[in-house]
């Protein structure tokens, strides 16, 4: 048995960052104000019925944080130094793991350095999460920058029910094979009872590295994990749980009058096109914005559109951007903008419409709403929730979503124009295809992908797993 102290909290989430982020001194105190985001919006109310924490890094390096409460709930912060801010997220999380778990679209690297960095944070997560929890309470660690925090936990506190939630996707084990260290990122997520994945190809993918790299044994969903003697330790389930948005917040600003307004206004200020095309992504490699900047940039020369009748938006926010493929990826998608404007533009009319910003989300709802068109164009993505706001915010059942099969979202999603970015010339038809829609076949798809959304929020998500948590639990006490 473990001997870590025991603390008070039943319920404990564990997540690289937590929920909350710092108030400019400009702007106020300098206190504390919750993070825009589902996964706070699902389990804040979790958090408010059971005796609930969440531990995670609060933003700064090298600055030590006593636990406090915000909104309801306790926030313990864990420490990072500078260096390992360096290492462990920008380094080990985001130039290893990100690019090898997004199908090598950019290589990654593989430095011994980050990976010992990697285990030291990792252990300092599992032992915050350790010292805060009741016995027998749940802890849901999230995420791929902590994918070996349940194995410490089940090695120090194995009183604990443990869930993990990989929000990324998993790589095919063909892939995964490059991980000098796929071994212990394997038997790290073992650790937990219940691991979730975005879609059920992230969860074969999972099980056939399990089978293959540590030798379990895998029945059906279920992984049978040895000890080092040869004795059966535990038996982990993994299990696809995709996730979605807060549909009710979205519908509420869909509808609200201002926000009608503004979504007005948009349109007015790029001189109302007959048709606006909408792109919203992190600046990141895996969205695929170079290729549908390509796909419109041609459709534009070939005079398929013309920039007096259409225009393009893309809100690209700042990602990443001490990392260099970031900054490479900036220069292109800035330098492909210029290109397209330069040889489109009118003095009235702007081809692209370029915003390297964040905005709250009753901009974005505004954006939604003056789009006629959302292209989701991404080359992999463990879910895309942009898709499924889009389509939540369309309370008139009208517009057009152009989705990349590639994205978790593709498997709820249907009834979307399904597309290949890779392939422009099938990217340039589909977004023909979108813009010339007819409002009764536009109604038809948007009506059956609300459904699916409606029904499906991100609070049915987190009450899906955490249930099939405690009912895995209740199976293996009996």
């Amino acid at each position: 048995m473990g001997n870590a102290p025991r603390g008070n909290f039943d319920f404990i989430v564990v997540s690289n960052r937590l929920p909350v982020d710092r108030i400019p001194a400009s702007e106020g105190d300098g206190g504390w104000r919750r993070s825009p985001g589902g996964l706070v919006t699902a389990l804040a109310p979790v958090m408010n019925k059971a005796d609930g924490a969440w531990v995670g890094w609060h933003g700064a390096p090298d600055e030590d944080l006593a636990a406090f409460d915000n909104d309801g709930m306790r926030l313990i912060p864990v420490t990072l130094s500078s260096d390992e801010v360096e290492q462990y997220y920008e380094g080990f999380s985001n130039s290893t793991l990100w690019p090898l778990y997004h199908d090598v679209i950019a290589p990654p690297e593989f430095h011994r350095t980050w990976w010992d960095v990697y285990r030291r944070v990792n252990h300092r997560f599992a032992d915050a999460a350790a010292h805060s929890a009741a016995q027998g309470a749940t802890v849901w660690v999230q995420d791929y920058q902590l994918q070996l925090v349940p194995r410490y936990l089940r090695q120090s506190r194995p009183d604990l029910r443990i869930g993990f939630f990989n929000h990324i996707p998993f790589p095919p084990p063909e892939i995964f094979a490059q991980l000098p260290w796929r071994r212990a990122i394997i038997d790290g997520l073992l650790g937990a009872d219940l691991i979730g994945f975005q879609r059920p190809n992230d969860t074969a993918n999972f099980l056939r590295s399990a089978r293959r790299f540590l030798g379990a044994s895998v029945k059906q969903k279920q992984v049978h994990v040895p000890t080092p003697d040869g004795e059966m330790s535990h038996i982990a389930r993994a299990e696809a749980f995709p996730i979605s948005i807060d549909v009710e917040h979205i519908q509420t600003l869909a509808r609200r009058p201002d926000v009608i307004e503004r979504a007005r206004q948009i349109r007015s200020d790029l001189g109302n096109p007959t048709t606006i095309l909408l792109g919203v992504d992190r600046l990141d490699y895996t969205k695929g914005i170079p290729h549908r900047l390509k796909a419109y940039g041609e459709l534009l020369s070939e005079g398929k559109v013309k920039v007096e009748d259409a225009s393009m938006i893309q809100v690209a926010s700042p990602s990443r951007e001490r990392v260099e493929t970031y900054r490479m990826l900036r220069e292109e998608v800035e330098g492909t903008v210029g290109r397209i404007n330069g040889q489109f533009d009118t003095i009235q009319n702007t081809a692209v419409r370029y915003l390297h910003h964040s905005y709250p989300v009753e901009e974005m709802v505004a954006l939604y709403l003056a789009a006629d068109v959302l292209l989701v164009t991404a080359l992999r993505d463990g879910m895309n929730l942009v898709a499924k706001e889009y389509v939540a915010a369309r309370v008139n059942n009208t517009g057009a979503l152009v989705l990349s099969e590639f994205t978790g979202a593709a498997d709820q999603l249907r009834q979307a124009m399904l597309v290949n970015p890779h392939d422009i010339d099938g990217l340039k038809e589909t977004i023909m295809a979108a813009v010339n829609l007819s409002p009764a076949a536009a109604s038809r798809r948007m009506r059956a992908m609300r459904r699916q959304v409606l029904d499906h929020d991100v609070e049915r998500w987190s009450q899906d797993f955490l249930v099939t948590l405690d009912e895995k639990a209740v199976r293996d006490d009996r």
